[in-house]
């Protein structure tokens, strides 16, 4: 029986435009790694954190927290130790909390012979992210769990949509380097919105699966707009609307924000466009003088992954 392993955690695309706290996207070229071990004692302790300046307290950690959610559902008398290495910038919007606490409850399951399914695994996650922003959200835990694009279609009760992923969609995120907290980004939002955008935006909504699912990419692009989240939070992320406006003329599909930010994504078809949108981005930043990080990802289908396990 496996008692230890080291895995992937993918960073993730949370609301992807039209989608606030029902769409997200998993990467495959960036992510945390974290080693989870089983142990005679009871409960879970971080004992090794690198990468980010985190609280290792297990009440305080969202992989704690979140193992901690799963521990009390399941007949297990032992507990966990983790190690977490962290490659996803906190505060980044590509769901650093959610690979930490996704990563955290799949590998326990693993580690236990996989008695719970993906969607009692979400709910464990979505704790982690209560505590790192307020909020249950699933929309970073959900992909990162189930791989590609996920729909949470409701939260009561949690019902979870896998959507299909086109093969030739790639992801460019740039990520200028300020930091943006989900939870301050949460209270500058708008908790009313006029029936106009509601209805713009289920339109879009529905467009973008649509474009998913038959691979449209002219429809997919036309469906990437956010009438309700990115008019209020792009305010808070330097040179928005430039790196928007060069990243369709550099060919993009769509732009638009990261979940809270500041990251920017934009998708487009195939590698090569990518790349022409991740050089046009780049430019905007060298130009207004802002550090900044640059990720070009094909969408990761499988999500977390195993790297090597010990006996």
């Amino acid at each position: 029986m496996t008692n230890e392993i080291k895995i992937f955690c993918p960073a993730t695309i949370a609301n992807v435009s039209c989608g606030f706290d029902v769409l997200g996207l998993a990467l495959e070229s960036v992510g945390d790694e974290m080693v989870v071990r089983k142990t005679r004692g009871k409960g879970i302790r971080i004992t090794k954190l690198e990468g980010q300046d985190l609280p290792m307290e297990t009440l305080d950690n969202v992989a704690g927290v979140a193992g901690l959610a799963l521990l009390s559902e399941v007949d297990y008398d032992g507990g966990f130790e983790i190690e977490i290495y962290k490659k996803i910038k906190a505060g980044s919007g590509i769901g650093s909390s959610a690979a930490s606490s996704a990563g955290a409850v799949w590998a326990m399951n693993e580690l236990l012979g996989k008695p719970l399914s993906s969607l009692e695994l979400v709910k464990f996650a979505m704790e982690g992210e209560r505590l790192a922003s307020g909020v249950a959200h699933a929309d970073n835990v959900a992909p990162a769990l189930y791989g590609g694009f996920t729909l949470i279609r409701s939260y009561d009760p949690l019902d979870i949509i896998p959507i299909h992923t086109p093969k030739e969609l790639f992801a460019t995120v740039v990520h200028p380097q300020i930091e943006v907290k989900t939870s301050d980004s949460r209270k500058i939002l708008k908790t009313n919105i006029s029936l106009v955008d509601g209805i713009k935006q289920w339109g879009n909504l529905g467009g973008l699966i649509a474009g998913l699912f038959t691979e449209d990419y002219n429809l997919i692009g036309r469906s990437l707009v956010d009438h309700i989240v990115e008019p209020i939070r792009s305010i808070l992320i330097p040179g928005f609307e430039t790196i928007k406006s060069e990243a369709i003329k550099a060919g993009a599909l769509g732009c638009g924000i990261s979940g809270s930010g500041p990251s920017i994504f934009a998708l487009s078809k195939g590698e090569d466009k990518a790349n022409q949108v991740a050089g046009a981005m780049r430019k905007v930043y060298q130009k207004i003088g802002v550090d900044y990080d640059v990720h070009v990802s094909k969408v990761n289908t499988q999500g977390i992954r195993v790297i090597s396990s010990k006996r």
